[in-house]
């Protein structure tokens, strides 16, 4: 017999197995920006002036200016110190420019940046009215400042502003060869005739300028814009008495 081999079970079809759902998508992660990397802490500003240009006249152009318009034309663009970079005018000075007296304050004021002139706030007007009173008119007299811009504030001009400017205004001096200067505050009377004590004590007494080949006396007394804080019976006869004294020497000269 042979041996019979059992037959192979029929195939089963079996159910098709369900689809396994996806996993599901993992949440986004929210990106967070990166952490700013920390600044350097700011250098300090050091201001570095000009050394060619309009923006630094130099000592020879100064020199060889031969009248006030000769001179405001070279340094009207001056950026020797930061005051320059931060007025809207520059304020020279005006006046007669072969004036018998000459008035020397500290620096302009907003009223001066804004005209480009001197002494032209409420300070100006009560200069003004100083120089009606012992006969001249602002046009017979010249006016000038230590500095040519405004210090921001109203601030006392720094000593390297000054010095920066110093060279301009005894130009200014050389041209107009004044009889006699009239300093106004502490300021002229520090940085161009080089007295640190306080006006309170000096006004009254003269002092000494020498420019080039000549010595001009010279008057300190109190700014307008203090007289004003102070308008009080001493100090504005105080200052009646140094403008007297300053209008006397003049007379007393022409008269010679």
């Amino acid at each position: 017999m042979g041996l019979l081999r059992p037959e192979a079970p029929a195939p089963v079809d079996l159910p098709a197995a369900a689809p396994r759902p996806a996993p599901p998508a993992p949440a986004p992660v929210p990106m967070r920006a990166p952490a700013p990397a920390p600044r350097p802490s700011p250098s300090p500003v050091v201001y570095t002036p000009p050394t060619e240009g309009p923006g630094c006249p130099s000592t020879e152009s100064v020199a060889a200016a031969a009248d006030l318009g000769a001179l405001e034309a070279a340094i009207q663009g001056c950026l020797k110190c930061p005051l320059g970079a931060s007025r809207i005018r520059f304020v020279f000075g005006e006046g007669d420019a072969k004036a018998r007296l000459m008035f020397v304050g500290e620096g302009p004021g907003r009223d001066e940046d804004l005209q480009g002139r001197p002494f032209v706030g409420k300070a100006g007007e009560l200069l003004d009215k100083m120089i009606g009173a012992i006969g001249l008119e602002r046009r017979q007299v010249y006016i000038a400042n230590v500095v040519k811009c405004r210090p921001p504030d109203n601030r006392t001009p720094a000593p390297e502003e000054a010095k920066a400017c110093l060279g301009y205004l005894r130009r200014q001096i050389e041209l107009i060869r004044p009889t006699v200067i009239v300093t106004l505050g502490a300021t002229p009377l520090r940085e161009l005739v080089g007295v640190s004590e306080g006006v309170t004590k000096v006004r009254g007494q003269w002092k000494q300028l020498t420019v080039a080949d000549r010595t001009i006396p010279v008057m300190p007394t109190f700014h307008p814009a203090y007289v004003l804080r102070q308008y009080t019976q001493d100090v504005r006869k105080a200052v009646w008495e140094d403008l007297k004294a300053a209008k006397a020497w003049i007379d007393k000269d022409a008269a010679s």
